[in-house]
């Protein structure tokens, strides 16, 4: 399964949005139920699927979906 794949079921569930389909290019301004609280939970359920950790200046310096999966796709 690609890192996108795996990273847009983990948005579809805990943004509760079965529909949700996810680009490079997607940023939380184009997602309406994604918000801070939101974000820090995505975060959380990224690093533990893919058995990572961020640092607290990366997660707050995604811009977009791209830069975060590039940024999952290092530390693998």
């Amino acid at each position: 399964m690609k890192t996108i794949e795996i990273v847009s079921e983990i948005f579809r569930d805990i943004l509760d949005e079965d529909d949700l389909v996810l680009a490079p290019e997607t940023t939380a301004e184009d997602v309406e139920a994604w918000d801070s609280l939101t974000h820090v939970q995505l975060m959380v359920a990224i690093e533990k699927r893919f058995g990572i950790k961020f640092s607290s200046r990366e997660i707050s310096s995604f811009q977009n979906v791209g830069e975060l999966l590039a940024a999952i796709e290092n530390k693998l």
